[in-house]
């Protein structure tokens, strides 16, 4: 029986009878819509009380984020914004355009609630992403907007450092905050990204980058690093030494994991790419935990991956984050999660 109380019950069986590529622009395409028409845009306003919070200096309207992915383009900052989320983070984009991987290239296991994607950075490049985001008026109504930078498939890994600093220079005077994506598993050779040496090299240029952009534009930008799940307590302690050696203001934990054991014998389940969804909050309170522990208790940490209800947003804040970003568990809950995540904080 649908949940009576919550309509995406039932628009979601709709949406799962589609391709989950199709259902996912079908659905971001009906939510402009509905934004747009001044008759529906009632239904879709989420309204949430206020719940103040602070990420990497930035006051923020609620703790609840939308996570990198869902909006690679910038095409729908403004009716996301509906929704009653916090701040909102868009991307990752990359200098130039590139159409990611092979179709079809996002699976749902809907037994475990999980998401498998190879998506491979598509997206149509930093000039279509800056005039979308110029267009959008999220900012201008007091909205908080994080920009999310990768690097192009064909750019060699030793050159990745060169897409990055290409990116944060075009993003850098439209940004509340910047986010650098070194964890998706779906470009080739990226995780190496988080190898000491590599990071080190890559955050020194990015600092340096940083604060010659500052003093051009007159504006401090916090910087972000978005990590892999998928490391143990050794690797994490270096990465959270370098974050704080290289002067970044905040770290993503964490992206999809490579990770099968959770959804095991499901269908869908040996697809390659990253898994999302109840699997990763695990994993991400262990990388979180570790973190604030190495970092202490002043460092911006967003936790992500697999918050599915109120309850797995407390735990996040519990494990040492100072707010939390959905993705996959808007696809199986609906936007009501926002709601149902804001008020659990709220106590």
């Amino acid at each position: 029986m649908f949940d009576r109380l919550n309509p995406y019950t039932l628009a979601r069986s709709v949406l799962f009878s589609m391709d989950a590529e199709k259902a996912h622009h079908f659905t971001l395409e009906q939510l402009k819509k509905h934004y747009q028409n001044p008759l529906l845009k009632t239904f879709t306003q989420n309204t949430i009380a206020p719940l103040p919070s602070k990420i990497m200096g930035i006051d923020i309207k609620n703790p609840v984020g939308l996570a990198a992915g869902l909006d690679k383009n910038g095409e729908f900052i403004d009716p996301l914004s509906s929704l009653g989320f916090g701040f909102i983070e868009v991307g990752t984009v990359t200098p130039r355009p590139q159409p990611g991987n092979p179709k079809p290239r996002l699976f749902r296991i809907p037994e475990k609630e999980s998401l498998i994607n190879r998506m491979g950075f598509n997206n149509e490049g930093l000039e279509t992403f800056l005039r979308n985001v110029q267009q959008s008026t999220f900012i201008q109504k007091g909205g908080v907007l994080g920009l999310n930078l990768g690097k192009n498939a064909d750019t060699p890994i030793e050159k990745a450092s060169d897409d990055y600093l290409i990116g944060l220079e075009g993003v850098y005077p439209f940004a509340d905050y910047i986010t650098i994506n070194i964890s998706s598993p779906n470009t080739k050779n990226l995780r190496s990204l988080q190898g000491e040496d590599e990071l080190s090299a890559l955050l020194k240029q990015l600092q340096e980058k940083r604060l010659a952009l500052a003093d051009l534009h007159q504006r401090y930008v916090p910087i972000a690093i978005k990590i892999a799940p998928d490391m143990d307590s050794e690797q994490v302690n270096v990465i959270a030494h370098l974050l704080t050696t290289h002067k970044m203001d905040g770290v993503i934990a964490t992206n999809t994991t490579l990770t099968r054991d959770y959804v095991q014998g499901f269908a869908n389940a040996t697809e390659a790419g990253g898994l999302s969804g109840p699997a990763v909050h695990e994993l991400s309170l262990r990388v979180i935990e570790t973190l604030r522990k190495a970092l202490g208790q002043e460092f911006s940490i967003i936790g992500v991956g697999g918050i599915m209800s109120g309850q797995q947003a407390i735990e996040k804040i519990n494990a040492g984050a100072n707010a939390v970003q959905l993705y996959t568990g808007l696809i199986y809950k609906g936007p009501k999660l926002v709601q149902e995540c804001v008020e659990a904080l709220r106590g």
